[in-house]
This record gives C-alpha cells, structure tokens and sequence, in this order.
C-alpha cells in the first residue's frame, strides 16, 4: 500500500526533527525543506499529499509560498495546512485568504496536528472514490469539473484553491439549499476541524471574487442562517 507523503517546510530545527519524527512514526513519507525557495521547487516537482508550512522562513515567507503554489497548475490543489506562531485572528484570516486549508498556531498539540492531516486525507481519499462528487457540475454560467479541478466561468478558466472548490462544488450539487457556517466546514475542510469561526466567510468572500461581478450573485447570504448557491440572478442585497 502506498504510503501518503508529507512535505514540512520549516527552519525551527527542534520543530522539524519533532514533526518528522511523529509522522514518520505514525506511518508517512517525510521530505522537509528549510526556506521557502526549496519548499516551493519541492511542491512543485515532487508528489505530496499535504504540506506542513511554517509561515516566518528565511528568504521568502510561508505567505508568498503558499501564494505560489496556489497561483502553479502544478501544486494549485495540494493541500496546506500553516503550522506558525502567529495566531492572532488577523493572521488566521490572512492565511485562510490566499489559500490555506487549514491553520495550526504553535505551541501545538502534535496529536491535535495528526489528527487535522488525517481530516484532510481522509477527505481527498473519499473525494476521489466517490462518483457523484466527481461528476462535472453546471449552473448560471459557471461550470465544475471536480476530475480536471478546474472551475470555468462563461467560458474563462479561473484558478480556486483546494477549499474555495470544495465550497463552490458543494453548493452548486445542493442548488437551493441554505446551509450555516457549521455545516459547511466539514465539506470545506474536514470533519472536526476548527479553525475561526469566520472559516467559511473568508472562503466564499473569496470565491465571490473570483466569480467576478456577473457571478458572484449567485452564491447567495441567507442572513441568520448561512449560504446557499441559486442559478437565477440574486440582487447585490442578498450578499451580505
């Protein structure tokens, strides 16, 4: 059976030797890299599962490589979960913003963390074997392809991170159905994982604007209760 591989991009020596010892222990193949530039090549030219990013890095920091992953068709899905010591709100929602999955603040639990990358496994593996969610999905001019990971709107590819296309997907198969914040997290990020509770906000914040202005309406606010995706044209008022 192939054993998932995680990528670890961080300086902290201490931190690196006891986050490959634990994943090593509990079973995963471990590449580590100690500066952004490395970590980026790494992501970019070997097969991961997930990426541990260490967000303060010598030269380029854990930011800008999350950035770049993002913006390279080679590394645009991986998953990234932060592991950092900034953990004020502001640098939560930052982080979430340009493409994490999810946001570890040290001093962690290495228990709590194994458990958060076992969530986001699971995740891709049960993704991956079921049909349903890997049919393609069309609705008020913006098309899905979960296979290909590729969202398409009025004709125009547009790059989503991993958890902006997991939201928009799972809307768009539940047209007309309302969801709150709560049900929604485990389909964005995986059972169990909490992170802020403006998680979900800052995602489909971010998926409005890359629908642009004539897309956006169409994942719509029901105030007090949560999101839902409607094909017909929304009124900016229900956006909230």
């Amino acid at each position: 059976m192939k054993r998932e591989r995680v990528l670890v991009i961080e300086d902290e020596s201490d931190i690196l030797e006891l986050l490959r010892f634990n994943l090593k222990k509990e079973g995963y193949e471990v590449d580590t890299a100690t500066d952004g530039e490395r970590g980026v090549d790494f992501a970019r030219t070997r097969a991961y599962d997930v990426v541990l990013l260490d967000l303060m890095l010598p030269g380029i920091d854990g930011l800008e490589v999350c950035r770049r992953l993002r913006s390279d068709p080679r590394s645009e899905t991986l998953p990234v979960i932060m592991v950092t010591s900034k953990g004020e709100e502001a640098d939560i929602l930052v982080g979430l913003g340009i493409g994490a999955d999810d946001y570890v603040t040290k001093p962690f639990s290495v228990k709590e963390l194994l458990a958060r990358i076992r969530v986001v496994l699971r995740r891709a593996r049960t993704q991956s074997g079921n049909r349903t969610d890997r049919r393609p999905v069309a609705r008020g001019g913006i098309e899905l392809d979960p296979v290909r990971h590729q969202v398409d709107v009025d004709g125009v590819p547009v790059l989503f991170t991993l958890a902006e296309f997991r939201l928009l997907h799972f809307l768009m198969r539940h047209e007309g159905r309302v969801f709150s914040r709560t049900e929604l997290l485990p389909h964005v990020v995986g059972d169990g994982v909490v992170v802020v509770d403006r998680n979900i906000d800052v995602h489909v914040r971010n998926v409005r604007k890359k629908l642009g202005d004539t897309r956006m309406h169409h994942v719509v606010t029901v105030r007090g209760v949560g999101y839902k995706f409607e094909s017909a044209p929304v009124g900016m008022s229900n956006l909230g």
